[in-house]
């Protein structure tokens, strides 16, 4: 590799920081301020994608403040793993800017100077993070994520957006305090936190209890963003945030800089052959194993679309996890390409999500009988990314999944379990993603059958709300506490606003669904229009990966690799 000293990594971070006060300027000039914000959006995005060929021709941009201190350094180098977290990031910052304005502007949402602003310094903390050339300069952009991300999770002011705000705060900065500790570690242990392919020589030949406390350490800390379980309930509760914050933050941002940053620790801090001598990748991948299946399972009770789509998340997050985790070429490869693939695929999910609140006001599952003849582009869209996630083929999701099968198997022992832990948590896929699509064209809401996995009467319990919980006399089946004054996040929309006048919010109109039709008439195109290329993202990455170039760098960075069985 021929490193190149340039200013492109450092424009890339900076493009959208500048951006913040002139977007805070502009409070008084909507139309101009979200000019800006597409504007630098782009212009991030193509400072970013101009390093690609360089990239994949073996070479690594490089940009360094100098060192603080002996040893440590404060810099940012792309290379292909920092590539491919940045180039998703930078290019779906612009599809969801789109779709920013068509919510915001559709639900006339308060706050929405702030919220742009937010989100420009989230994605510049981002690709900081992507950037990053060493662990300390990954903590600090890490923090720096967490602080800028916390306005949009708590964009509502409300009791429960503010209780979200504060779990959130309190796992993320617990996670970063064990980041910080394994980086201390590490630095103590090899002398250098650098980020090197293959691993830190000095991890190899250190004491090897220190070694694994120090990547226990990482694992954690980064896992809390990851939303590997135990470590994962505030990532449902943060579904109280407007849906473009849920998309791109939680379906790209905030919990792929997390299994971003375990892939930094498993392939360039301590290396595959160093985690295989230490045991450390067998633990990883059973953690990563249980949370994808539990998540699955959890999912199926969850009636609340957005809370749904979350803990789907929490399982797809740990098919990635589960792919490092097996320190094998195909299982690295199918781990590091569902990072775009699952993001392709769940923004587009979140977004439709978001244009039937917008449109109809409806967020629980059980009132969405029918409404295919509302919506159809978006009901069609989100069948898309549905069968995606289920690894259905022509769909980004098979490419990965089919990666990481066949990866599972190649193992010498233990293949099989985790080969089939994929499997069944694919048949747990299209078990809480078909009915919502079933019911939306096949069903009216007349005609409406309670799903017997979602409503029915489970383990010998008379009644079971479809959120998960138990029905008891308190009322809390209704979604009110004993005092009956704040409505749990689940029965609010995102503004945390009860509907009065009805028991549920939203739902289909006296008489029924309006039929609009196929032409766009269910909403306006400032969000079909990111819908539909979101869905169109997930195709052409599951029908031609190579030339949808993510896959081609997923080559490079496993092709970089000493060691690594193919």
């Amino acid at each position: 590799m021929t490193d190149i000293t340039s200013l492109r990594p450092l424009f890339a971070i900076l493009v959208s920081a500048v951006a913040i006060p002139v977007i805070l300027s502009l409070k008084r000039r909507p139309n101009v301020r979200e000019g800006v914000t597409i504007t630098v959006a782009v212009a991030k995005f193509a400072i970013v994608a101009s390093m690609v060929p360089g990239v994949l021709s073996g070479m690594r941009y490089v940009f360094s403040f100098g060192q603080l201190a002996t040893g440590i350094e404060l810099a940012f180098r792309v290379d292909a793993l920092g590539l491919l977290f940045g180039l998703l990031a930078s290019l779906l910052w612009i599809v969801t800017s789109f779709y920013s304005i068509g919510y915001m502007r559709g639900l006339d949402e308060h706050a929405q100077t702030r919220y742009f602003a937010s989100f420009a310094a989230s994605l510049a903390s981002a690709v900081g993070v992507a950037f990053a050339s060493n662990l300390l300069t990954l903590f600090v952009c890490y923090e720096l994520l967490t602080v800028s991300t916390y306005p949009l999770v708590t964009h509502d002011e409300t009791d429960e957006a503010r209780a979200a705000g504060r779990k959130y705060l309190a796992y993320t900065f617990g996670g970063g305090v064990a980041v910080l500790g394994g980086t201390v570690l590490v630095f103590v242990l090899a002398g250098t936190t650098a980020f090197t392919p293959g691993g830190l020589e000095g991890l190899v030949t250190a004491d090897p209890t220190l070694a694994r406390a120090a990547f226990a350490l990482l694992a954690a800390g980064f896992g809390v963003k990851a939303a590997l379980m135990p470590v994962h309930s505030w990532l449902p509760d943060a579904m109280v945030a407007p849906t473009p914050v849920s998309g791109l933050l939680h379906a790209v941002a905030v919990v792929k800089s997390g299994v971003f940053g375990i892939a930094r620790v498993v392939l360039d801090v301590y290396g595959t052959g160093t985690m295989e001598q230490l045991g450390v990748g067998l633990p990883l991948a059973a953690i990563a194993a249980f949370t994808l299946l539990t998540a699955s399972i959890i999912a199926l009770r969850q009636d609340n679309l957005k809370r749904r789509l979350a803990y789907s998340t929490i399982s797809q997050l740990s098919y990635i996890v589960l792919g490092l985790g097996l320190l094998h070429g195909q299982a690295l490869t199918g781990g590091l390409l569902h990072i775009p693939a699952h993001a392709f695929m769940k923004l587009t999910l979140f977004f439709c999500a978001g244009a039937i609140h917008v449109e109809t006001h409806t967020d629980d599952i059980s009132d969405m009988a029918g409404i295919g003849k509302r919506m159809p582009l978006t009901m069609a869209a989100f069948a898309v990314a549905a069968a995606g996630m289920a690894g259905i083929p022509l769909v980004a999701g098979f490419v990965s999944k089919w990666y990481l099968v066949i990866g599972a198997l190649s193992l010498e022992s233990g293949g099989l379990v985790f080969a089939a832990a994929l499997l069944v948590s694919g048949v747990l896929n299209i078990a809480y993603f078909w009915p919502i699509v079933y019911q939306a064209y096949f069903e009216s809401p007349e005609g409406h059958d309670e799903k017997p996995l979602i409503g029915g009467p489970l383990g010998g319990r008379d009644e079971v709300r479809v959120d998960g919980g138990e029905d008891h006399e308190s009322g809390a089946a209704d979604g009110h506490s004993d005092e009956g004054e704040v409505p749990k996040p689940e029965h609010v929309d995102h503004l945390g606003k009860h509907d009065e006048e009805h028991e549920h919010h939203g739902g289909p109109p006296a008489g029924g669904w309006d039929d609009r039709g196929w032409r766009g008439g269910e909403s306006t195109w400032f969000m079909l229009g990111p819908i539909l290329t979101a869905a169109t993202l997930s195709l052409l990455l599951g029908t031609v990966p190579y030339t949808a170039v993510f896959l081609r760098i997923v080559d490079t960075i496993v092709g970089n690799l000493p060691g690594v069985m193919a």
